[in-house]
């Protein structure tokens, strides 16, 4: 399931193309992905402007000057194409704007989602109501763990507390603060916290910048490729030398989640 710099990426790629614009035609080729699609889509977007395009969490926004904000979820496989040469089997919706440029939103598995809301509406509804702060754009508050015996990893991939945060990106972290994922949240001293909060934004930033990580299906929006996966120092690296001291990288499973980490670096 893309993560956070995945999305962000997606949305990104997108404002060049929808921003600002008038939206021609949009199109529904089915009603549901893993919910029904509005059944009004059509007809509440067609003719609207864009007016911002962002991220929350894991979830694409699209707003329009109707007062009506698209939320966006690529599930397991959705991926946007934009300005595609052809139709492909699995392109659900079709955003046509008024200079004739195209967003399409391809996803073979349906684990996606297309939900369409009023904006001011938009923090109630149930996939945005309870997320925590965003871990971009400032100072990452992990005061929440104290006193919280859940293993750390666990705290972090709670999204009431940190909103977006995947697996991926949480091991990654975790190594660069050389914090164990099993050590109890509550326990992790402040110190450490201190450089877990400032290592959490830095790797999604870097992640970003390499256009996301693709280990399936993940695509941005022209058809590339995300490259992180190739910066990855802990995650999916079971066995191999840890880039600081050479002890083989451990692999463990939390609650479903294989967790990646250094025996040695981390502690």
């Amino acid at each position: 399931m893309p993560e956070l710099p995945e999305v962000e990426t997606v949305m990104r790629g997108l404002r060049p193309v929808l921003e600002g614009r008038r939206l021609a035609r949009v199109e529904a080729r089915r009603p549901d992905l893993r919910w029904p699609i509005p059944a009004d889509l059509r007809q509440r977007l067609t003719g609207a402007v864009v007016t911002g395009i962002r991220r929350r969490a894991k979830y694409g926004l699209i707003d329009t000057d109707r007062g009506d904000t698209m939320i966006l979820h690529l599930g397991m496989s959705g991926r946007m194409r934009v300005d595609p040469e052809t139709d492909e089997k699995h392109d659900h919706i079709v955003i046509e704007t008024d200079e004739g440029r195209r967003a399409v939103l391809n996803d073979a598995r349906r684990f996606g989602s297309v939900h369409l809301v009023p904006t001011d509406d938009l923090d109630s509804h149930f996939l945005i109501k309870g997320l925590g702060p965003e871990p971009l754009g400032a100072s990452v508050d992990l005061s929440g763990f104290k006193g919280r015996f859940a293993p750390v990893k666990a705290l972090l991939l709670d999204q009431r507390l940190i909103a977006g945060l995947g697996n991926i990106y949480v091991c990654e972290a975790l190594f660069d603060a050389g914090v164990a994922p099993t050590r109890e949240g509550g326990k992790v001293k402040r110190a450490e916290l201190a450089k877990l909060a400032a290592a959490i934004p830095e790797v999604l930033e870097r992640a970003i910048a390499a256009g996301g990580s693709t280990l399936r299906d993940y695509r941005q929006v022209a058809g590339e490729l995300g490259y992180f996966q190739h910066e990855f120092r802990v995650y999916g690296r079971e066995s191999e030398a840890c880039v600081r001291c050479a002890t083989p990288v451990a692999r463990i499973v939390q609650s479903g989640r294989s967790s990646f980490y250094c025996p040695s670096c981390q502690k």
